[in-house]
């Protein structure tokens, strides 16, 4: 699309609508930023849109506006409104941030989707990219948004652009177009914005929508769903993991069946059982995306993981700590526990929220296999206990996390791990899965300060 002189409504200026917006001043568009809360709710850098061009309008949605546009541009967080179907219907082109970007890109564009372990192979395969000595570009949903890289020497030819993209994302993303592409799992997740699984996991499926023969399309090896997601696109289809996949755990090596590389799982530096899985389809994608083996093997021993996603935070009493903040679904709560479930002893869990709306049922069996306990807090806590206490799980109640910490605390034995993994977004009590990982282990590590 030519931007020079046309329309374009930005909708949410958080920080990818604000990069957005930026790119497109750039280019010479007429910029209109959209959003519903009111100029003392926007942060400054959205304000300043104003005094570099962009024309701001604020508290509420317009239909007249979207109308108006040569073209809409949304950000993630914007739900499918009647408005913008309205304009749609109409046909205004709407495209979300990342396909904006991924116009401007000429380097080697790797994607990574999945409800849990997207964040920790993004990283990983950036870390294995960079190794390679080409310009990187680590980001999306991870953090950076993927509008970032205009302009970067990632985005000339022979860069590598990795980046993590979350169901909202893909949404509106019709025409991306990936060389690598990697859907790791679907499992319940983001119910209370999806009408279903099904519509969930259709979003998903456009990272490899408009793939071609020569581009890679990975998926786990023995999983049926995410196959026939992948085969919405026309790319070849990789399977990491299982006992067939093109890299897998065999032994205690993972193993590259087409490179020959073969690393000691000792020696991988990501810790839990689930991650290893994770260390297979990150190898697959930068072996497929054109990373030597030497460099993917170095970057599997050296990458020690992500902070609250099943970090150790200390051992006390024999009794070990864990912050895995980032579980924020039923299925990363139930990973967290699986990494753990060689251990000795049994799991206390911290879990509860803002409710997705998935069942519990799930991880109510898990725990009931491998758990001593939970301490439930936030808004989802009845919906968690109504699910664990059918299972005879014993459950605890904490009005905040210090408290919580503590009463896991009283639950543990020597040889147990008491693990944070909510399976609720933090919303109810925290401004982040980052700021309620600090909290919790800043109350860990006070422990030693309070009385059991």
């Amino acid at each position: 699309m030519e931007w020079k002189g046309a329309k374009v409504v930005v909708v949410g200026l958080a920080k990818s609508g604000v990069a957005a917006a930026s790119l497109l001043l750039q280019q010479g568009a007429r910029v209109v930023g959209n959003d519903i809360r009111s100029a003392e709710q926007l942060d400054p850098d959205a304000l300043a849109l104003g005094a570099r061009g962009a024309t701001l309008v604020l508290g509420g949605h317009d239909p007249a506006l979207f109308a108006s546009a040569t073209a809409i541009v949304v950000s993630p967080g914007v739900p499918n409104m009647p408005a913008l179907q309205a304009a749609e219907a109409a046909g205004v082109p709407i495209v979300s941030e990342v396909e904006l970007a991924a116009s401007f890109l000429r380097g080697t564009l790797i994607g990574i989707t999945g409800t849990n372990g997207k964040s920790t192979v993004t990283t990983l395969v950036g870390e294995m990219c960079r190794n390679s000595g080409r310009p990187t570009f680590v980001g999306g949903n991870l953090g950076t948004p993927l509008v970032f890289a205009v302009g970067t020497a990632a985005a000339a030819p022979g860069g590598y652009l990795v980046a993590e993209l979350s169901s909202f994302q893909l949404e509106r993303a019709g025409r991306l177009h990936m060389a690598a592409a990697c859907l790791l799992n679907v499992t319940d997740d983001h119910l209370d914005r999806y009408a279903s699984r099904a519509a969930y996991a259709e979003a998903k499926a456009n990272i490899f929508r408009n793939q071609c023969e020569r581009d890679a399309a990975v998926v786990p090896s023995g999983d049926p769903e995410c196959e026939a997601l992948a085969r919405r696109g026309n790319g070849t289809l990789y399977r990491f993991g299982g006992e067939h996949g093109d890299v897998y755990i065999h032994g205690d090596a993972l193993v590259d069946r087409q490179s020959g590389l073969s690393v000691p799982t000792a020696r991988i530096g990501l810790a839990g059982k689930h991650n290893l899985d994770n260390a297979c389809a990150a190898s697959l994608l930068a072996r497929q995306s054109g990373v030597d083996p030497v460099e993917i093997e170095r970057a599997l021993i050296a990458f020690r993981g992500l902070p609250h996603r099943t970090q150790h935070v200390r051992a006390l009493d024999g009794v070990d700590y864990y912050d895995d903040s980032k579980g924020t679904n039923v299925g990363a709560a139930v990973a967290a526990i699986d990494g753990l479930s060689d251990r000795p002893g049994k799991i206390v869990l911290i879990a509860g929220g803002r409710d997705k709306g998935g069942a519990y049922e799930p991880l109510a069996a898990r725990m009931r296999a491998h758990g001593r306990g939970a301490v439930l807090l936030g808004e989802a806590a009845p919906l968690i206990r109504a699910a664990f206490t059918a299972a005879g799980v014993a459950v605890d109640d904490a009005a905040d996390m210090p408290t919580a910490v503590r009463a896991a605390r009283r639950l543990a034995l020597p040889g147990d791990a008491v693990l944070l993994s909510p399976a609720c977004s933090s919303f109810d009590m925290f401004r982040s899965y980052a700021h309620r990982g600090e909290v919790f282990q800043d109350a860990v590590m006070d422990l030693d300060r309070v009385p059991r």
